[in-house]
């Protein structure tokens, strides 16, 4: 017992290893707010006596939730639950509720379903304070007077090495440029190299909100039909060979999933060669492949230094962290520090301080992989028991990376309809996403927020607000 708020059941004859069976079952009790932050735990010593396992064996468990941010010691006070995930009554109704803009609501906790959010129960939170910690205590003089607009250097310098290794993408610190996430990439290369009146390639379907991006900076957009290949070049030289620009993303579709081929990837990379357009490659959940290795850029194949390669670190570590970052050819450097000198220069030092000691550390490819073993996981266990609720009444698709997954349904009903029912839960339609095409009514699921062991319960609430009887 530990408290009065957790009993520890272990199965010692199961697959399990004792100290995840440990550790997954304090952190359930912390994510589920049965352990309140505050909350003090038994030492190490006394738990591995209680439950008659090695001593090691628990430390090892309270490490890995030290590491999370979930519980700190206190040197002779003892070891005490840091995080609370508990709603408290007293609580006032979300910050900011859905605008239209944004189904979700502002700064509220994620849904179970919801699109686009991290495994937030597995941030290593203790990790990321003492580097926000140490880049605070660090600021210099220098580092509080005005910072280099396209980012920290350092900082610059860890992404570019990382780039090179895990996404095969060659280039120096002066190419990469920091931005306030996705949106802010977005907005730093529509004033470079878009802009009103330029004409872009857009996948369909795609993620929309690019889209509205796009359309608000004034250029013209020109859907292209994606298949099992990624984006139909030839459709979108048939539509507009003289485009402009092309927004893509070849490493895992958005939304399907699939991975751009070579030959369409060569193909797409000629045609910008040949018209002296720019593609702008979004890589999408590109680190998160359940299958194989990491697929490599379309940068680094890139030998005619057409492709402005956008990353961020909202869908791997936090969106609220609202830090991403574009490599661009070394022509473009130029054009690009004019542009954040003057207009849109990079997001405040602290946070990228602590980023990038986050990532010089190698916490941040340990984050990685851990995150690739645990979406797996969940993914698995969701479309397991989505297929266990509704039977055949749902298809799963079959693209098996990033953190959502499409349930296609079958039902005379609309999937706005469908969307608009399990919106409670963070379930979204897919045909938003389709500017010209036309696909089976579907719901776009994230699962990086739902444990493996609450995914028939969350299955079940789905099949409950659907209701699909009414509609089959």
């Amino acid at each position: 017992m530990i408290g009065t708020s957790l009993t520890l059941a272990l199965d010692r004859a199961g697959a399990v290893p004792l100290q995840r069976q440990i550790r997954e079952a304090i952190r359930d009790s912390i994510v589920g707010g049965a352990l309140r932050s505050g909350t003090r735990l038994p030492s190490w010593h006394a738990l591995a006596a209680e439950l008659n396992v090695a001593r090691g064996t628990v430390k090892a468990a309270y490490d890995w939730l030290a590491g999370e941010g979930l519980i700190a010691g206190r040197g002779a006070q003892g070891t005490f639950v840091t995080a609370d995930f508990a709603r408290r009554p007293e609580a006032p109704e979300d910050p900011s509720p859905p605008d239209g803009l944004y189904p979700y609501g502002w700064g509220t906790p994620p849904l179970p379903f919801q699109l686009g959010v991290p495994a937030v129960d597995r941030f290593p939170r203790m990790l990321w304070a003492r580097a926000a910690a140490r880049a605070a205590r660090s600021l210099s003089l220098g580092a509080m007077a005005y910072p280099d607009p396209s980012g920290w250097p350092p900082l610059r310098a860890a992404i570019a090495a990382y780039v090179a290794s895990a996404r095969g993408v060659a280039c120096e610190p002066a190419q990469v440029f920091v931005t306030a996430g996705y949106t802010g990439a977005l907005d730093l290369i529509t004033r470079a190299v878009g802009g009103k009146g330029a004409v872009c390639w857009v996948e369909d379907p795609g993620y929309f909100r690019a889209r509205e991006g796009l359309e608000i900076a004034g250029m013209r957009l020109v859907p292209v039909p994606v298949d099992e290949h990624g984006i139909d070049v030839a459709a979108g030289i048939a539509a507009a060979p003289g485009a402009d620009l092309a927004l893509v993303t070849p490493s895992h579709q958005s939304p399907l999933g699939m991975a751009m081929s070579l030959p369409r990837r060569t193909a797409l990379l000629n045609w910008a060669a040949e018209r002296g357009a720019w593609i702008i490659e979004d890589d999408y959940y590109g680190e998160f492949r359940a299958k194989g290795h990491p697929i490599p850029a379309l940068a680094g194949i890139d030998r005619a230094g057409r492709t402005l390669y956008v990353g961020s670190f909202s869908k791997v570590l936090m969106p609220a962290l609202r830090l991403g970052y574009v490599i661009v050819p070394r022509q473009l450097v130029v054009a690009f520090k004019r542009i954040t000198s003057y207009l849109v220069p990079a997001p405040a030092p602290a946070a990228q301080m602590a980023l990038a000691e986050f990532i010089d550390k190698g916490h941040f490819a340990r984050h990685i992989r851990r995150m690739m073993r645990l979406y797996a996981e969940r993914r698995a266990a969701l479309a397991q028991a989505l297929v266990d609720v509704f039977g055949d009444s749902v298809r799963i698709g079959l693209e098996a990376n990033g953190i959502h997954l499409i349930a296609y349904f079958r039902t005379d009903l609309p999937d706005t309809e469908l969307g608009t029912r399990a919106a409670a839960l963070g379930g979204s339609p897919l045909s938003p996403w389709t500017v010209a095409r036309s696909l089976p009514p579907a719901l776009i699921l994230g699962f990086a927020n739902v444990p493996a062991e609450g995914a028939r319960a969350e299955a079940e609430r789905l099949a409950t607000v659907l209701n699909l009887s009414s509609g089959c």
